[in-house]
């Protein structure tokens, strides 16, 4: 009876490991990101998904694809970032994570709904927030930006506070760094410490890192892979990625282009082959 029992358990044994949790990560174009995490939480980082580099912005209302989301993360309040946050929230309930004065001008000058932008999601400089049961960790890291709120034609912008990054740590899936807009700046090796899985790094310059700085980032933040972003969107900005990855070469750091609308999985931190 015990070698039955034991030769059951076993065979069961590999199909049990096999079962790793999986994160899926998709690129919607621009700085737009959505994840998925092992427990089915949705999260979309700056979702511009009307963007000229989302298919799905071709075939009609990419808004009419998305069946779910939980929390919308805002970097800082440039319309290319805010995007379709407004829409996104009223038609999924999803809840607002951004800066305290972003947030706030969300909700009084572009109609955010009230109560999906309150303080349990609304954060500040090196402070987390725990998401979804305490499945995602969100920490607000600094960045060297801009951040005016557009809210119509012919008014001055709002303010929109200060910019941020995200370190996005997911339970039994990878840690995440979305950068925002920033520029390169020294502070950025701290991140090391954090050891991060995926950077989703800004590399089309004018407007944020150029490929040079952008290179110069992933050697002090020394994340597992890199993944390029807020390029080839506009003529302003760079075009390909070509350079920035033959900089990463150099330095052995592993990188990836996705296609956007095309996801990713992850298994745990390892990317799935």
């Amino acid at each position: 009876m015990n070698n039955l029992f034991l030769a059951a358990a076993l065979a069961a044994f590999p199909a049990f490991c096999a079962a790793a949790p999986l994160t899926k990560l998709t690129w919607h174009g621009h700085a737009a990101f959505e994840i998925v995490t092992p427990a089915g939480q949705v999260l979309f980082i700056d979702p511009w998904l009307k963007n000229p580099a989302n298919p799905a912005a071709k075939k009609g209302d990419p808004l009419a694809a998305v069946k779910r989301a939980d929390y919308i993360l805002i970097t800082h309040a440039h319309k290319d970032h805010i995007g379709e946050a407004v829409a996104l929230a009223k038609q999924t309930k999803a809840r607002l994570v951004a800066g305290v004065e972003l947030g706030a001008n969300m909700v009084t000058q572009l109609g955010y709904p009230e109560a999906l932008a309150t303080s349990l999601t609304i954060g500040g400089a090196g402070g987390e927030l725990s998401l979804g049961s305490g499945e995602v960790t969100v920490q607000f890291t600094p960045a060297v930006h801009s951040s005016g709120l557009d809210i119509g034609k012919d008014k001055p912008m709002a303010y929109g506070g200060s910019p941020f990054g995200f370190l996005i740590r997911i339970k039994d899936g990878p840690t995440i760094y979305h950068t925002g807009d920033t520029a390169f700046f020294k502070d950025m090796e701290q991140l090391a410490a954090a050891d991060i899985d995926v950077a989703l790094l800004n590399i089309g310059g004018h407007y944020g890192m150029e490929p040079e700085a952008a290179a110069m980032a992933a050697r002090v933040i020394n994340p597992r892979l890199v993944i390029p972003q807020h390029y080839k969107t506009f003529p302003l900005l760079t075009q390909d990625a070509d350079a920035f990855f033959k900089e990463l070469d150099s330095d052995k750091i592993a990188h990836l282009e996705l296609s956007a609308g095309q996801p990713i999985e992850f298994e745990g931190r390892e990317l799935k082959k």
